[in-house]
């Protein structure tokens, strides 16, 4: 039995809803839309240009550095010193050394020569920004598996809808027939009653039916980054995707995002050694200086006498003794790092586990999914056949209701066999991180 009278059944009940504002959309086009809408994908593009400016702020630390000061002093008491006597030939004197007002500016050029800590620092901006990138992947993979998932909840609620209202019309009109046989006191009411029952649960199931599929649209809505009030329509049915089989051979941790970003981690981690390690060594820059003074007992007098100075320089900082708390950062660094290779060797044997199972999954939702296709198919027929010897009084009504109820067991379970199939075949693709070939083949 194929699944696109079902789908025309969605397609039609929808349209035929008056005020129905919608939006058509496929699969593809639902991904497409959460790509460009979600706010994480916002917020990872925001992540991707603080890397590019941290990688610029630490370029920054290795080139010229200039810087303007200024101030105004009055020296309120100016202080003293002692000149010996011997200077002048008599006793020693006191005096007081300055005048009342003191101003200068100045202006200085710092330019690093040497620093190995900074250099690696500088080094780590290509693997910290091709981070930020695959993170940025990350979450586009992200957005496919979640809209696809919820695009398949959705299309799976509104065909269990659909099969729910068959029923609803088709035990519908047993209940008016064994209305009539009532009256003519051909049946008793107790098989009325049963009938009446089956027609109530029926629309019990088809009310929370409907009610998942608006929470289903709205994961669906929010997973997209649309609107809660506008409508949607799914355009096309994703069991008319061709399937092909990927053969457990095929799998390579290494093509896994997160493998990618596990080992662009690491790299940092062992520039953080490095940088660490480097602290060790001596540090030098050059330096230039250039400023005005101005002094005077009077402001206004002092600024028109301005004295120039100018100097360059060289420093040299070596480190000799910080209480081994260097030593301490470096160990805490190396743990850090063996800490997650042990845990890639965990992640790997975890993707080829997830592999694995997802591949085995989807050969059984598959199997199950043809099995009770043709399930439904044969309880159809067992249904309409019982129901016209019903109708010719060949069978009991207990042959009728116990077709009736093996007809909707066999719906039911194609429903689910259908949303696990879908998943399965989703499972598969994040497993084998092939996501992105998996939305740009959809068509």
């Amino acid at each position: 039995m194929k699944s696109k009278w079902i789908a025309a059944i969605v397609l039609t009940a929808a349209s035929a809803v008056p005020g129905w504002a919608q939006t058509t959309l496929s699969l593809k086009d639902c991904i497409a839309y959460g790509i460009k809408n979600n706010g994480n994908v916002k917020i990872a593009q925001y992540k991707e240009s603080t890397a590019v400016q941290q990688g610029r702020e630490a370029l920054a630390g290795y080139l010229p550095q200039v810087a303007g000061t200024g101030s105004l002093d009055d020296n309120l008491k100016l202080q003293s010193t002692v000149l010996p006597g011997a200077l002048f030939g008599g006793e020693d004197r006191r005096v007081a050394l300055g005048t009342k007002y003191q101003s200068n500016a100045s202006a200085q050029v710092d330019q690093v020569v040497f620093d190995q800590a900074m250099l690696i620092g500088i080094k780590a901006n290509k693997p910290n920004q091709e981070n930020a990138a695959l993170n940025a992947k990350k979450t586009k993979e992200t957005i496919i598996y979640n809209v696809a998932n919820a695009y398949y909840q959705v299309f799976v609620t509104q065909q269990q809808i659909a099969l729910l209202k068959d029923n609803l019309d088709k035990t519908s009109q047993i209940l008016s027939t064994l209305k009539l046989q009532l009256d003519n006191g051909v049946i008793k009411k107790v098989d009325y009653d049963r009938t009446q029952v089956n027609l109530n649960n029926i629309k019990s199931q088809l009310t929370l039916a409907e009610s998942n599929l608006t929470l289903s649209e709205n994961q669906l809505k929010f997973q997209m980054g649309m609107s809660l009030t506008e409508q949607l329509v799914l355009a096309d049915n994703p069991l008319d995707q061709p399937f092909k089989l990927v053969e457990p051979g095929q799998f390579n941790a290494s093509n896994l995002t997160d493998f990618k970003i596990q080992n662009l981690n690491m790299e940092l981690q062992q520039l953080e050694k490095a940088r660490i390690k480097a602290g060790y060594l001596p540090k030098v820059s050059v330096y230039g200086r250039y400023g005005v003074q101005a002094l005077g007992n009077d402001l206004g007098t002092s600024w028109g006498n301005w004295f120039s100075y100018g100097a360059i320089g060289l420093k040299l900082n070596i480190p000799i003794f910080d209480s081994f708390r260097r030593d301490a950062q470096f160990k805490q660094a190396d743990l850090n790092l063996m800490t997650q290779k042990e845990q890639l060797k965990l992640n790997v044997q975890n993707y080829e586990l997830q592999n694995s199972n997802a591949l085995t999954q989807l050969q059984k939702a598959k199997s199950s999914l043809a099995s009770d296709e043709n399930n439904v198919s044969l309880a159809k027929e067992v249904y309409d056949v019982t129901t016209l010897q019903y109708r010719k009084g060949t069978v009991p009504l207990t042959d009728l209701l116990n077709a009736e109820t093996s007809y909707k067991e066999s719906q039911s379970n194609y429903i689910n066999s259908m949303l696990s199939y879908y998943q399965a075949k989703l499972g598969l693709e994040q497993s084998t991180g092939s996501l992105n070939e998996f939305y740009t083949a959809l068509p």
